[in-house]
């Protein structure tokens, strides 16, 4: 569950995006404030909280010295949905939602679960907060040892249904991704960091796919697919950086700039006979390579008396969303 303080952070930036660019004053703040919390609001309070959630979400709650009047400038970039801080502000308080409507709502929601997000997650963003550091105890999948790290926990990054810690650590004196799903325990030492000034984390994985940080080159991939599979492409791109280039009509051209691992592999092998790479030539070996094997496992079973059609199915057609 989302702790208390972060519950507040997050009721304080929807109530200005509700507000709008006419924004509140303090006294109609403390009215909802007590309304919603049943205590006080001191100013204080409030400036502590402004500068925990520009920390936190890269929010920024202003004030306008003429009206004296609070706002949160461009909030459509709050309530965008393709922007990094909208999304974990949604996330949170969808999941606030669910948990005060867990009767009304049973069986007409339905949520992906995230194993490692409830655990930890509020615990590493209230450390990110203060610039606390963390002794984690950590194993790793290959691993049945764990062992014990000091961590200075920059930033949080989400992929494939897992969260992920940024973090420099001491031990190793570099910056590492630690999965919270794989830490036993954590807690924080008592003692505070000073974050790098131009950390940024989209920069750190601007070229990286998923979570890997590697010092791989990064190259340009070529990619084609259907006019009606580039659709889906358009809407859920593979990569940050790809980019649409060619169009004849029926056939889509797009481009990725990244560094290869398995996890990309991996990908377009998801992908399938949607998406053919056309270069670089080591990829698209790769792909053949595997498939050659993939198939390999199901030549025997495969023929004209007992292999059916792809586009037949195994069955009943079954129902998905409108397109």
């Amino acid at each position: 569950m989302v702790s208390e303080l972060l519950k507040k952070y997050i009721w304080l930036i929807r109530t200005f995006v509700r507000a709008g660019e006419r924004g509140m004053s303090l006294t109609e703040l403390e009215e909802r404030w007590e309304l919603r919390f049943g205590t006080g609001y001191p100013r204080r309070t409030f400036n502590n909280h402004r500068d925990a959630i520009e920390a936190l979400f890269n929010v920024r709650i202003e004030c306008d010295r003429s009206t004296n009047r609070y706002y949160i400038p461009a909030t459509e970039d709050v309530s965008d949905e393709n922007a990094a801080s909208a999304w974990i502000i949604n996330t949170f308080t969808i999941n606030e939602m669910l948990s005060m409507s867990k009767e009304r709502l049973s069986g007409r929601v339905s949520v992906e679960d995230i194993p490692s997000g409830q655990r930890w997650l509020t615990h590493i963003m209230e450390a990110m907060t203060d610039n606390s550091e963390l002794k984690v105890s950590y194993r790793k999948y290959d691993s049945g040892n764990s062992s014990a790290y000091t961590l200075r926990p920059y930033a949080l990054k989400e992929a494939s249904r897992r969260w992920y810690l940024v973090a420099y650590c001491t031990e190793r004196d570099s910056v590492r991704v630690y999965g919270l799903d794989r830490i036993l325990s954590l807690e924080q030492t008592g003692r505070h960091f000073r974050m790098p000034a131009d950390f940024d984390v989209d920069a750190l994985f601007a070229t990286s796919f998923g979570v890997y940080l590697s010092d791989e080159r990064p190259v340009r991939i070529l990619l084609r697919t259907s006019a009606k599979e580039a659709g889906y492409l358009r809407d859920l791109p593979i990569h940050p950086s790809q980019k649409e280039i060619g169009n004849d009509g029926e056939r889509i051209t797009f481009s990725i700039f990244v560094r290869p691992n398995e996890s990309l592999i991996m990908e377009l092998e998801r992908l399938g006979s949607r998406i053919e790479v056309l270069e670089p030539l080591s990829i698209r070996t790769r792909l053949a390579e595997d498939a050659a094997q993939l198939l390999s496992l199901y030549a025997a079973d495969c023929h004209p008396d007992t292999c059916r059609r792809r586009d037949e199915g195994p069955g009943k057609k079954e129902d998905g969303p409108d397109k």
